[in-house]
Formats: C-alpha cells, structure tokens, sequence
C-alpha cells in the first residue's frame, strides 16, 4: 500500500517497524546507522561545521559523512546552514525534532559506553566456549 502524500485527504497510519514496505524502518536505518547515531549525539552538544564532525567522528570518510547529514536533513532531524561568506561557511545542527530524538539517542550510546566491557567479556566468554 503507498503512503499517502497529503494528509489533508487521508489520515496517515502510526508506523509498523514489522511490516516490509513501511517507512519507518528507512528512519531508524538512516539514525541507528553507525554514522547516524554518532552524528545526532554529537550535534546534540552544539553546532559543527563539516570538517570538526568529520574530525571528531574518526574513522568516517567525507563520503559518509556528508550521505549521513543529507539523509538526516531529509528526514528533518539536521538543518544545514551555509553563511555567505567568501568561502561560504557550512554549519551543522539539530533541528528541535532532532533534539528530541538525540536525548533517546544519547541515553542509548551512554548506556552502551556504561556496559561495553560486560559486552566484550561476554563475546570473549562465547569465542572461548566456541573454541
């Protein structure tokens, strides 16, 4: 079934994470992405341009950085702002949707960083048990 277009005509469904053609699991690919979810965290501390995301995210190429912000801009989460200066100035923050969804991200990474050595030592405990 398509998604309507408007909703002026037809009230648009709560989503359904389960069901194959549903819009919401493009959503949470695109913030429980990698690069998604380390990018909406640490716009959640303040505005960045390209190359201070870029440098404080490491590991990410400028390719995926820059397919991470469009992807999260379209969804409404980012909003990009370009200054007209010569050269023109780029700059990165969340929108207040993107906020709020950056607060449930940030309990969920901190959560991570809190439990990851009981994560590895589990992985360890299995690699042992599976040698």
């Amino acid at each position: 079934m398509a998604w309507p277009k408007s909703t002026k005509t037809v009230r648009i469904r709560k989503g359904n994470l389960y069901a194959t053609e549903c819009p919401t699991r493009t959503v949470l690919d695109n913030i429980t992405s990698r690069w998604g979810s380390l990018v909406i965290v640490l716009l959640l501390e303040q505005t960045y341009r390209f190359s201070e995301l870029a440098y404080r995210i490491g590991g990410i190429s400028e390719k995926m950085l820059a397919q991470t912000l469009r992807l999260l801009e379209e969804d409404g989460f980012v909003l990009r702002e370009v200054f007209p200066t010569k050269p023109p100035r780029v700059e990165y923050s969340l929108t207040p949707f993107g906020r709020e969804l950056a607060e449930h991200m940030k309990s969920l990474t901190g959560w991570v960083e809190s439990n990851v050595g009981r994560v590895m030592a589990n992985r360890e405990k299995s690699r042992k048990m599976s040698a």
